[in-house]
């Protein structure tokens, strides 16, 4: 392959990484006709769009540098995503997961628990989701529900969330002592900003699947949740697990902001790794390749 064609190669790819971003970003930019009053008030970033990607794609490669090392050196990390319905965590999940190895970095989304998880430890289902040595988990959401979504819609009394608060600090503690690096994000919108994201959810059949109806009842109760939210921060709030809030009205600079933090946590470093040679392909002279019927093949409509 001829240096022109080599280069020509690998800017190809390099425009199909662009490619996959712009295939997560398009919806945004799909109002609906109904939606189209909304657009002067919706928050709209101001980071420019090439230095968007460019930080994106950086950070990513350093996502990918984190994962090594967490694989070499045998490391257990926990990053837990909470916060409003709609505040972005998903978006910033999807961002980080994008270009690792799934196999190492996976993400835990846990739906509401069976009647045989109610009558367990609180705690006892999350457990078995928690990383071994050369890990990375990401909750989204966590076993913070209990003192969030549980306590507002009263699924949870209030003894229970006072055992809640007494225990998860210990809980957390043990994990720590364990070997686990626990990360804890809380992510924080403006409510008329969930408002309009709740609309545009409501209007665009590619996203009403992310509106559930305890998200609609959420916003009836935005005073309760906030009331929530800061007595868990008041009370889980611990040295060895602290909160960092992330501003998320602007989705992408709540997204660089999120993994460059991330990245600024763990003493990751460059793991060295042997030359890898692709070795020539064996040919035999005597190897004829069946013809292959054609109702195996996916038809070539595009």
């Amino acid at each position: 392959m001829s240096d022109d064609s080599a280069r020509s190669w690998v800017e190809a790819e390099w425009l199909d990484s662009l490619d996959e971003e712009l295939e997560m970003e398009i919806d945004d930019l799909l109002i609906s006709k109904e939606l189209a009053f909304i657009t002067e008030h919706r928050h709209t970033s101001e980071l420019d769009r090439k230095v968007y990607f460019h930080e994106l794609l950086r950070l990513q490669a350093e996502l990918v540098k984190l994962q090594d090392w967490v694989q070499a050196e045998g490391r257990k990390v926990v990053v837990i995503f909470e916060g409003r319905d709609a505040a972005g965590k998903g978006g910033v999940i999807k961002r980080i997961t994008q270009r690792l190895n799934p196999r190492v970095a996976r993400v835990v989304a846990l739906p509401a628990p069976t009647e045989r998880e109610k009558s367990q430890w609180y705690f006892q289902r999350y457990v078995p989701h928690l990383p071994a040595a050369g890990e990375i988990v990401l909750f989204d959401r966590s076993w913070y529900n209990r003192s969030g979504v549980e306590r507002v819609m009263g699924f949870a009394s209030d003894d229970q969330v006072e055992q809640f608060f007494n225990d998860v600090p210990e809980f957390e503690r043990m994990l720590v002592r364990s070997g686990i690096t626990l990360v804890k994000y809380w992510f924080s919108i403006t409510d008329q900003e969930q408002q309009l994201r709740f609309l545009m959810r409501i209007h665009d059949p590619l996203k009403q699947w992310k509106l559930s109806p305890m998200d609609l009842e959420s916003r009836k109760r935005w005073e309760k949740y906030t009331k929530a939210k800061e007595e868990t921060f008041e009370r889980t709030n611990i040295p060895e697990a602290p909160w960092f809030i992330v501003e998320g009205n602007d989705k992408k600079r709540a997204r660089l902001n999120c993994i460059s933090h991330l990245l600024s946590l763990l003493p990751y470093g460059e793991v060295p790794h042997d030359p890898i040679h692709l070795p020539e392909r064996v040919f035999n002279p005597d190897y004829e390749r069946k013809v292959l019927p054609d109702e195996l093949y996916v038809p070539e409509k595009f």
